[in-house]
């Protein structure tokens, strides 16, 4: 390898509340001489990284601009709603918008749910990230709605969190820009759609081998036992030359007789 040269890598952005893991171990099952590198992302900066340059595909929150990115939507995450174990919502198995309407719901900067009208009373001032915001309901500020995996991600003890059956749901899609779709990003959409290696798409099978018939041991002339030759055109048929009603019938000759 020459100093110009670069070693082949597959850099792979995700946003906060996405678990990579089993598409990285897959990847790395697959194409153990590419090293993929994981490179974590706000959901609000995923789209200048993977345009910038920063990583060749990644994990994003929808809705992005896809002027000149291309998306495979993947799953849509359940929205619940994060309080204090002691609130009364704890009490319940789920909630709608309806029945926030009394209570403070945190509105950090860097939510992502694409609310028509957003449920609860807002509170003074927005928190920067969610990660303040969980904070914020920790002290009994207020409430917050978030994604699910966000909820598992900043979990604490002293908190829990309910559905919110009729939020809008978080999308998680697959992204990278469309004119740098390399074989290495291929080969990752193959591996996130579940193609298996010897799929169209995925790495190319091995060409089959032609069946080999089994070769005459030598010196030994094929069977030919039970089989009949033809007789050659042109020549006459032998007949056995006892029986038959081929040949003419001798007359049957005897003893002289004597003469008394």
């Amino acid at each position: 390898m020459t100093g110009s040269e670069v070693p082949p890598s597959f850099r792979l952005a995700y946003v906060l509340g996405v678990t990579p893991t089993k598409w990285v171990r897959i990847w790395n099952e697959r194409l153990p001489d590419v090293p993929l590198t994981l490179v974590q992302v706000s959901a609000a900066e995923a789209s200048d990284v993977l345009r910038g340059g920063g990583a060749d595909a990644g994990f994003v929150r929808l809705p992005i601009d896809r002027t000149d990115l291309s998306a495979i939507p993947l799953y849509t995450e359940a929205t619940v709603v994060v309080v204090p174990k002691d609130h009364i919502v704890a009490a319940v198995d789920e909630v709608s918008a309806e029945d926030l309407a009394d209570e403070i719901v945190l509105h950090p900067l860097d939510d992502t749910l694409d609310w028509e009208r957003r449920p609860g009373r807002p509170a003074i001032e927005r928190p920067a990230t969610t990660a303040d915001a969980i904070e914020l309901v920790a002290a009994g500020v207020g409430l917050l709605v978030v994604p699910q995996s966000l909820a598992r991600l900043h979990h604490r003890k002293d908190l829990t969190y309910r559905p919110v059956t009729d939020a809008p749901g978080s999308r998680i899609a697959l992204s990278w820009p469309e004119e740098k779709t390399t074989e290495h990003v291929e080969d990752f959409i193959g591996i996130v759609r579940g193609r298996t290696v010897n799929s169209s798409r995925g790495r190319a099978p091995a060409p089959a081998q032609p069946k080999s018939t089994p070769a005459q041991p030598k010196g030994k002339r094929p069977d030919t036992s039970g089989t009949r030759r033809k007789p050659a055109a042109g020549k006459p048929t032998r007949k056995s030359p006892r029986g038959g009603s081929g040949g003419p019938k001798s007359a049957k000759r005897g003893k002289p007789r004597r003469r008394s």
